[in-house]
C-alpha cells in the first residue's frame, strides 16, 4: 500500500482523465455537464482539479461519458503511477 503522504493530489489527475475522455468523444464541457445533470461551472472545477466530486457525481459523469466507473478509476490509476 502506498504511503498516503507520497500520493499525488487526486483531483487534478482525475480532472485530466475526465477532460481527455470528454474531448476524445467530442463532447463539450457544457454538454457533459448537461448530460450528467451537474452545473457547468462545477464540471469546469472538476476538470481543473479544483473540486472533489462525490461518488454519485462520478457515477453520473462516467455515465455521460459512456464509460464504466471502474474504467475511469483505472485510467486515473494509470495516470497517477
Amino acid at each position: 500500500m502506498p504511503d498516503a503522504c507520497k500520493m499525488p493530489d487526486a483531483n487534478p489527475i482525475l480532472g485530466r482523465v475526465i477532460r481527455r475522455l470528454r474531448t476524445d468523444r467530442g463532447i463539450s464541457q457544457e454538454g457533459l455537464a448537461s448530460i450528467s445533470g451537474i452545473d457547468r461551472t462545477f464540471m469546469g472545477a472538476i476538470e481543473r482539479g479544483e473540486a472533489n466530486p462525490s461518488f454519485d457525481v462520478l457515477l453520473r459523469i462516467s455515465s455521460g461519458l459512456t464509460v464504466r466507473l471502474s474504467e475511469l478509476v483505472r485510467l486515473y490509476e494509470s495516470e497517477s503511477d
